[in-house]
C-alpha cells in the first residue's frame, strides 16, 4: 500500500472513531487512560526492548547526545507516562460543560457549550513519552489522535501504540481513537498535513524547522510557537533583590526550553545597583553575556550584542542585555523583537506593571515572576500538549480546554420569532 492510501485509510478511521469518542462518557475516558497506565506498567520489559532497538540505531547513524538523551525511555520516564496519564484522568473534564448561559428578551436562553475539535493530528520528533502525553490529552478531552513521532523513534512509539490501543479496547472504545502512524516514510507528513477533510487541527512539537514546514505547508490548521526569545525587564521602581533571583532563575534554570529568558532589559536608572551583581552571578554559572553600548561601557570584556541576538532563541547558555531609558522604551524593544512567547517586568509601581500587562502583546505576560513559568502545569492546567503563540482559538499552554471548541446552545420552549 503506497503512503497515500495508507493515510487516507488512517484519516477514515479517525473521523469515524471521532464521532464516537464525542458521545463517550468521561469515566469510559477516564477508565481507558487508566487501562494504558496499567497495559504500559506490565509492559515495561517489551517497551524497553523497543526503545534499545531505537537507540541502537540512533547510535549508528550517530545522532548527538543531546537527541539520544530525549529518545532515551529510563524507568523513571516510564513512572513518568504512568502517572501522567492517572495524573489526566484526575483532570477535571471539559466536554460539555456550559457557559454563560443568560435569558434573552425572547424566553430562549443562549449560552456556550465546551465541546471537542474532532481529530488532532500531532506530529513531533525524539520524545517517545510524547505519544503518551498526546494521546492522553486527547483521549481526555473527547478528540481523536492521528500520532506522527520521529522515525528515530519508530520501535518505541509502536510499542507505546499498542499499550494505547490496549486501553482503548479495554474500556470499550475504538481502537482507532489513537492512531500512531507506523511508517518512517516522510512523506506521510506531507500527506498528514493536507487532509483537512479528515484532520481538524495539526499540532507540531519539535524544532524551528519542522514547525515552520508544517506553518508553510498545511491545509489544515495549525496551533504552534517557533521561537521562544522571552524578556525579563527590570524597572526603575523594582525590588532589586527580587529582580536578582527572577534574572537569574529565568535564564539558568533551564538553557533549552522555550520560556527561558533570552533577553534581559535594565532601566538605566538602577542599572549600577544591579547590573554589577547579575553579571558576576552569570559569568560564574558560565553564561556568555552579550551587551549594548551602554551596558559595554559599563562592564569591560563582554562580547558586543549585535542586531541579530535580539531577535535570537538561543537555547543556550548565552544572554543578550539591553539598557533602556524607562518602561516605554522596553515595551517598543519587546514588540519588536520578541516572539509572542512569554516576557516580564520586575517593579513594584502598580501602575507601570498594569501598563506592561496592557501595552506587551505575548501570549503570557508576567509580573515579578519568572519567564520560566509559562508552563501548562504550573498554569493548573495539569498537562499540556504545547504552547502556542497565535491569537486565535489558543493562545498560552495549550491543555485539555485548548483541544477543545465552543459552540451556542439554545434552550427554548417552543418560542418562535416574530
Amino acid at each position: 500500500m503506497d503512503v497515500i492510501q495508507y493515510m487516507q485509510n488512517v484519516g477514515k478511521e479517525a473521523r469515524l472513531a471521532s464521532a464516537k469518542m464525542r458521545g463517550a462518557e468521561t469515566r469510559t475516558r477516564n477508565a481507558a487512560l487508566l487501562a494504558m497506565a496499567e497495559a504500559i506498567e506490565s509492559s515495561r520489559a517489551a517497551l524497553m526492548h523497543a526503545n534499545q532497538l531505537d537507540l541502537d540505531a540512533g547510535e549508528k547513524k550517530g545522532l548527538d547526545p543531546a537527541l539520544m538523551d530525549r529518545l532515551a525511555l529510563t524507568e523513571a520516564r516510564i513512572d513518568g507516562m504512568i502517572e501522567g496519564l492517572r495524573q489526566v484522568a484526575d483532570l477535571p473534564d471539559p466536554v460539555g460543560e456550559i457557559t454563560d448561559l443568560r435569558y434573552r428578551p425572547s424566553g430562549i436562553q443562549v449560552g456556550r457549550m465546551r465541546v471537542p475539535l474532532g481529530v488532532v493530528g500531532i506530529i513531533y520528533e525524539s520524545r517517545p513519552n510524547v505519544t503518551v502525553e498526546a494521546a492522553a490529552l486527547c483521549l481526555k478531552s473527547g478528540n481523536a489522535a492521528v500520532l506522527r513521532g520521529g522515525s528515530e523513534a519508530l520501535h518505541s512509539n509502536i510499542a507505546i501504540a499498542g499499550c494505547v490501543m490496549e486501553g482503548l479496547l479495554a474500556a470499550g472504545l475504538p481502537k482507532t481513537a489513537v492512531q500512531v502512524l507506523d511508517t518512517p516514510d516522510r512523506a506521510a507528513v506531507g500527506q498528514m498535513i493536507s487532509m483537512p477533510e479528515y484532520i481538524d487541527v495539526i499540532i507540531p512539537r519539535g524544532g524551528k524547522g519542522l514547525i515552520e514546514r508544517i506553518s508553510a505547508e498545511a491545509r489544515v490548521p495549525v496551533i504552534k510557537h517557533l521561537d521562544g526569545i522571552c524578556h525579563v525587564y527590570i524597572d526603575g521602581e523594582a525590588d532589586l533583590a527580587k529582580a536578582e533571583a527572577i534574572a537569574v532563575n529565568a535564564k539558568t534554570h533551564r538553557y533549552g526550553t522555550c520560556n527561558t529568558m533570552e533577553t534581559l532589559l535594565i532601566d538605566q536608572s538602577i542599572a549600577d545597583g544591579i547590573l554589577y551583581k547579575l553579571v558576576d552571578r552569570y559569568l560564574a554559572l558560565g553564561v556568555e553575556l552579550r551587551g549594548c553600548e551602554a551596558t559595554l561601557a559599563k562592564v569591560q570584556g563582554l562580547n558586543a550584542a549585535t542586531e541579530e541576538d535580539w531577535s535570537t532563541e538561543y537555547l543556550a547558555p548565552i544572554l543578550s542585555i539591553r539598557l533602556v531609558d524607562g518602561m516605554e522604551e522596553a515595551i517598543e524593544h519587546i514588540n519588536r523583537y520578541s516572539s509572542q512567547h512569554t516576557d516580564a517586568i520586575v517593579t513594584e509601581n502598580y501602575s507601570r506593571a498594569r501598563r506592561f500587562l496592557t501595552a506587551v502583546d505575548s501570549s503570557s505576560v508576567m509580573v515579578n515572576a519568572s519567564t520560566r513559568f509559562a508552563d501548562g502545569f504550573e498554569y493548573g492546567l495539569g498537562a499540556e500538549i504545547g504552547i502556542s503563540t497565535d491569537k486565535f482559538h489558543a493562545r498560552g499552554p495549550v491543555g485539555l480546554e485548548g483541544l477543545t471548541s465552543q459552540k451556542y446552545v439554545v434552550l427554548g420552549d417552543g418560542q418562535i420569532r416574530s
